[in-house]
C-alpha cells in the first residue's frame, strides 16, 4: 500500500505561495478537469458545461479526491458561439464528449455586416460563466475569466474551416471577426473587474485552433499575436496580476512569438504533451510552467505507462526557475481510467518534493 508524505501546506497555500513567487513543500497536481469530474461524482456530462453548480462542486470533490490544486475553471462550450447567435449541441449521448458546433452564427460574407457585439451579461452562456465565478468568490477560489483565444473563438463564430479559407483569400474578413471578438473580450473583462476587483482573478486564454496543426507561424503572427498581446495588456492595465495561457497543441514555432508579451507577475504557462517542458522554461523564464502528461497515455496507457511519464515531467518541472503545476498536457479525458488518474498523484508524491 502507498504511503504519502504529510503534506506540510493545504492546497490554496501552495497556489498563493506559487503565485507571490514563494517556496512551497511540494510540485502542485492539477487535474484540468471539467468532464471527468462531472462524471466522477455522478452527474451526466452535460452538467458540466449547463450547470455551474454541479459543475464546479463536481471539481471541488474531485480535487478533494484526487488531493489536486485549489483551482476550478468552466468554459460553457463552444464559447462564444451562442454569444453571437450560433447554435451549439450539448454531450448528451455515449459519443458525443463535448459540445459541438452545429450552426455557427457567420455562414456568408454577408453575415459579418450583420453581426453586432454581444451583451456581456446577458448572451449565451454569460450569466451561466457569471454564476460560476460567483461560486469561485464565494467558496475562496481564483476568479476565472476569459482574456483570449482569439482564432479559437472566431473559429466557433463562423467555423474554422471557413476561417482558415478567408485567412488565405479575404484576410480583412478574419481581421473585422478577430476585432469583433476582441472587443467583446474586452467588454467581458472590464465587466468582471467591475464586479470582483482585479485582485483574485485569473485571466484565462486557451489556444487550440492557434497551433501549428491548424495554422502556420506566419498566420499565428499575423492573426492572432497583436489581438491577444492587445487583451492581455489592457487586462493588466485595470488590474488584472495573473494570465493562464494554454498553448494547446504543437505550437513549438509559435512560442517566439507567444513570448513576446508579458503573461502576468507571474503568468501559467500550460503547456501540450507537444512541447517539452525544458523548452518552455527558457521562453517564459518568470513565469510558471504547467503540464503536460499526454491525455492519450492517461486514458489509453498502462497504470505503470501513466506514473512512469508523471515520474519524467515532474523531475523536468521541479528545474523550473518561476514553479511548476503538474497537469496532463490538455483536459485530463472524460473517460479516464480512476486508477490512471490516481497514479498522477502517486507520482508527484514519489517524485515532487523540495528537499
Amino acid at each position: 500500500m502507498t504511503q504519502f508524505r504529510q503534506d506540510k501546506m493545504t492546497e490554496k497555500e501552495r497556489w498563493e505561495a506559487l503565485l507571490n513567487r514563494q517556496p512551497i513543500d511540494r510540485v502542485p497536481l492539477s487535474l484540468q478537469s471539467l468532464g471527468f469530474s462531472v462524471r466522477n461524482v455522478g452527474y451526466p456530462l452535460a452538467r458540466t458545461y449547463d450547470d455551474p453548480e454541479k459543475s464546479f462542486w463536481a471539481q471541488v470533490w474531485s480535487n478533494e479526491m484526487y488531493g489536486a490544486t485549489h483551482y476550478t475553471w468552466y468554459l460553457g462550450g463552444a464559447f462564444p458561439a451562442r454569444e453571437f447567435g450560433g447554435e451549439v449541441k450539448m454531450p448528451d449521448d455515449k459519443y458525443s464528449m463535448a459540445p459541438s458546433l452545429i450552426h455557427p452564427a457567420i455562414q456568408s460574407e454577408e453575415d459579418i455586416e450583420k453581426l453586432e457585439l454581444p451583451d456581456v451579461k446577458t448572451a449565451g452562456m454569460m450569466p451561466l460563466f457569471m454564476h460560476f465565478s460567483k461560486l469561485q468568490e464565494e467558496n475562496g477560489y481564483p476568479i476565472l475569466m476569459y482574456a483570449g483565444g482569439t482564432l479559437t473563438r472566431v473559429g466557433y463564430i463562423c467555423d474554422v474551416e471557413r476561417m482558415c479559407r478567408w485567412m488565405i483569400k479575404k484576410p480583412e474578413l478574419v481581421h473585422k471577426l478577430c476585432r469583433l471578438e476582441t472587443d467583446f473580450i474586452l467588454e467581458m473583462n472590464k465587466y468582471w473587474v467591475e464586479t470582483f476587483g482585479p485582485e483574485r482573478i485569473l485571466g484565462y486564454s486557451g489556444s487550440p485552433t492557434e497551433s501549428n496543426q491548424v495554422i502556420s507561424p506566419k498566420f499565428f503572427k499575423e492573426f492572432a499575436l497583436p489581438y491577444q498581446r492587445e487583451v492581455f495588456d489592457k487586462a493588466r492595465a485595470i488590474g488584472v496580476k495573473h494570465f493562464f495561457t494554454h498553448i494547446c497543441g504543437e505550437q513549438n514555432l509559435n512560442l517566439p512569438y507567444w513570448s513576446q508579451f508579458s503573461h502576468g507577475d507571474p503568468g501559467i504557462i500550460s503547456i501540450g504533451h507537444e512541447i517539452d517542458i525544458e523548452t518552455a522554461a527558457k521562453y517564459f523564464p518568470n513565469d510558471i510552467i504547467y503540464g503536460n502528461v499526454d491525455p492519450t497515455i492517461i486514458q489509453f496507457g498502462t497504470p505503470e505507462e501513466v506514473y512512469e511519464m508523471s515520474g519524467v515531467c515532474i523531475e523536468k518541472g521541479k528545474t523550473c526557475s518561476s514553479g511548476f503545476i503538474f497537469s496532463p498536457g490538455c483536459e485530463l479525458p472524460v473517460n479516464a481510467p480512476p486508477y490512471n488518474v490516481w497514479m498522477l498523484r502517486k507520482a508527484v508524491n514519489d517524485f515532487g518534493w523540495y528537499e
